[in-house]
């Protein structure tokens, strides 16, 4: 994946007293995350996007330049969607008028597909609501309409900053589902911004994990999580995200075996379609290691795993980074052990161990054949 064929973002300067500069790619297709804690730049990095704030850099998508040392082309030349934490609707008009705002002011790009109303409307479940005023909405709804007027814009790139961030928890949880199945049914580039690592564990490919203006890290999800020179891997709520595919269903049992790259899980889940990937998350603190197979045990997932990394933890704590498969190229764990466990169970780095996975969380979403 380079710059020539999907999002090659450049941007240092300063806004006020802070510092940014930031240098990272992502691909032309799924969703990327700027991910990190309030102030870390998140935000400043999509208005440079935007055309909103001009600093120093470059910008290109699918190696069209927006923005270099000669051009900068205005926001209202750039093919973006842009979706704000407040959904900002027009109150004089109605859900059917907002959207077709968007699109009536859309220019579609020759050879990029058309984003259809009908189709929108039924992505986002908003049919029931295009002859209300937008006033007679609740927040869920409201977003959820600001959602698809950007995406009438007919954009070569979606921004959504923090998009969830304003609403509650069960409104958020209403609008997570429409956001997925964006994901699966629209093949456009989306940079979305937040700080809560469950909303990326759920919607996003890719991370570009930011601190104090600066790119820390970018790359999959799942090696995002678990490089050991990142910090996410000391995060109390640690934990590796990894893509499974359903295999064989247990009637009797209520149990389904997942398959992941260096081994298999068995988890309490209703039938899947053979085949179909799902996304599952284990916390460090729910993997415990094992020098040998254990004669009986109420664990019913040991998978053979290397030993990759060391890492000290808390106070006599460590966390272990761990490779799935007898020869530890699989998918990666983390591991979150007391130091006495360590030096007990003589373990090391390069070690072949077995571990004991005690909770599996599929993430909701994420099914698609």
């Amino acid at each position: 994946m380079t710059g020539a064929s999907g999002i090659a973002a450049r941007f240092q300067g300063d806004v006020g007293g802070f510092h940014l500069d930031v240098d990272f790619e992502a691909p032309a297709s799924g969703v990327t995350a700027l991910f990190g804690a309030s102030g870390s730049g998140k935000t400043t990095v999509l208005r440079c996007i935007a055309g909103l704030q001009r600093l120093d850099g470059r910008f290109s998508l699918g190696g069209e330049v927006w923005q270099d040392e000669t051009t900068f082309r205005p926001t209202h030349t750039r093919p973006i969607g842009y979706v704000f934490q407040e959904a900002s609707l027009f109150p004089h008009l109605s859900v059917r008028d907002n959207l077709m705002f968007g699109r009536r002011r859309a220019a579609i790009a020759p050879g990029r597909p058309e984003i259809r109303f009908d189709e929108v409307v039924s992505l986002l479940g908003i049919a029931p609501l295009l002859d209300r005023a937008t006033t007679a909405l609740s927040g869920g709804e409201r977003q959820r309409v600001a959602i698809g007027r950007a995406l009438l814009s007919q954009p070569a790139l979606l921004l959504m900053d923090e998009p969830l961030s304003a609403l509650d928890r069960p409104t958020k949880d209403e609008i997570l589902p429409f956001l997925e199945g964006l994901h699966g049914a629209l093949s456009l580039p989306v940079l979305y911004v937040s700080h809560d690592m469950a909303e990326v564990e759920r919607l996003a490919d890719r991370v570009v994990l930011l601190e104090r203006g600066r790119v820390l890290g970018a790359g999959p999800l799942a090696a995002v999580q678990a490089d050991p020179a990142l910090p996410l891997v000391r995060r109390r709520d640690a934990a590796a995200t990894l893509d499974a595919v359903a295999g064989e269903h247990d009637a009797l049992y209520g149990l389904l075996t997942l398959h992941v790259d260096g081994g298999r899980l068995v988890v309490p889940a209703p039938a899947a379609a053979a085949g179909e990937h799902r996304r599952i998350r284990i916390e460090a603190g729910d993997v415990s290691l094992a020098r040998e197979a254990p004669k009986a045990s109420s664990i019913t997932n040991i998978l053979p795993a290397r030993i990759l990394e060391r890492l000290e933890g808390d106070k006599g704590q460590v966390i272990v980074v761990l490779g799935l498969g007898e020869d530890g190229t699989g998918a990666r764990l983390l591991a979150r052990l007391t130091l006495w466990s360590w030096d007990h169970l003589e373990l090391a780095v390069g070690q072949a161990v077995l571990a004991q996975v005690k909770g599996v969380a599929l993430v909701p979403g994420r099914a698609e054949a």
